[in-house]
């Protein structure tokens, strides 16, 4: 009896033992779990924390990259000029090599320029003056320290060392006006050789309509363009072709239109007349003066040699079209006509005396 006692109460006891174990096993379970969820939101808030201080660190970063251009223009301004200079004007340069390299190949193909927009001829003319005049900056710079000396050398004289690319809007402007006004001291030079010539052409009604264009120009006004292309024939034959012209009168003419003497006037000349009447029929071809915008009108009336800064848009397209309306009635054999319209249309005008006296 003793002993059915004792396996009960041991029975009892190892019951309750069990339980036990299983309850606390179930509140370690719990603990860990919790433990296990509280150290997961912990980490969760410091990745959170990194996170955001990661974020702040980038942006003040980017800010500080974005004003350290502004920082380095006030320590160092004129650093920061010439870096800005060359940069934005070698990129220009290369995209405008890169299009004249592609309108060169194009000339080739074509056999011409019939298919060249106005803006293509132009930068076809204007480019290989400007490789010429950036090639010594750009070779002296590949030389070691070289680009210490030359890029502040040519920043002094910018006009002399440096193309249009490289120059500020304010720059290009009185640049521009400076160049006109050399070119523009020529012109009496070439107007007196036309005057000494007179006496060479024969007596005819083309002589006679010819002293009225000299005598007009003498007296401070213009003849109209159907007095102009009346005496055309004068320029195909002595005196005033391109063949007849004297040396000198060549090599003002070339100044005029804002080339350098060189021992071949002639053909560059002729080269000069080609572009000009090549450009007039790419802006006929483009719908002609009425389609040209401000700074389109400017640069046209410039080439031509016509200070047309301070002229309205319609007054400098009334100009071109007397220009146009002459070109349209020469060919290759009239080529010098062409090349003294700058006296024709723009001798007297105030514009261009503005510049000069």
């Amino acid at each position: 009896m003793a002993t059915y006692r004792i396996n009960t109460v041991s029975r009892i006891l190892l019951s309750y033992n069990r339980s036990n174990c299983i309850k606390l096993c179930s509140q370690g379970i719990d603990a860990n779990r919790f433990l296990t969820q509280e150290r997961l939101k912990h980490t969760s808030a410091i990745k959170h924390e990194k996170e955001k201080f990661r974020t702040f660190v980038i942006t003040r970063y980017i800010q500080y990259v974005k004003n350290y251009t502004k920082v380095l223009e006030v320590r160092f301004p004129a650093a920061m000029k010439m870096y800005r200079v060359f940069s934005i004007g070698i990129k220009d340069f290369l995209r405008d090599l890169k299009t004249y390299i592609t309108l060169r190949i194009k000339f080739t193909r074509d056999q011409g320029f019939s298919k060249m927009s106005r803006q293509d001829i132009e930068l076809y003319e204007k480019m290989p003056g400007d490789m010429w005049k950036i090639a010594p900056v750009l070779i002296l710079s590949t030389i070691p320290f070289g680009n210490y000396i030359i890029f502040p050398l040519a920043l002094l004289k910018p006009k002399k060392l440096l193309c249009s690319h490289f120059w500020s809007i304010q720059q290009r402007v009185e640049f521009s006006m400076q160049d006109l006004t050399e070119r523009l001291r020529h012109n009496r030079a070439v107007f007196r050789a036309l005057q000494e010539k007179l006496g060479s052409i024969p007596e005819s009604d083309l002589k006679v309509k010819w002293e009225k264009i000299i005598a007009l120009l003498g007296s401070g006004v213009h003849p109209t363009p159907n007095d102009v292309i009346a005496c055309e024939k004068l320029f195909t034959m002595s005196p005033y072709s391109l063949k007849d012209l004297s040396y000198s009168h060549m090599g003002q003419l070339l100044k005029m239109h804002g080339l350098q003497k060189s021992l071949f006037r002639r053909k560059k000349l002729k080269y000069r007349a080609l572009l000009l009447w090549e450009m007039d029929k790419a802006i006929i071809r483009e719908g002609g003066v009425d389609v040209l915008g401000s700074e389109s009108l400017r640069n046209a009336c410039h080439i031509r040699g016509l200070n047309g800064s301070h002229l309205s848009n319609q007054n400098m397209r009334d100009w071109l079209q007397q220009w146009l309306q002459v070109s349209q009635n020469i060919n290759s054999t009239s080529y010098s006509l062409l090349l003294h319209c700058p006296i024709l249309f723009a001798y007297n005008h105030p514009q261009n005396w503005v510049l000069i006296y």
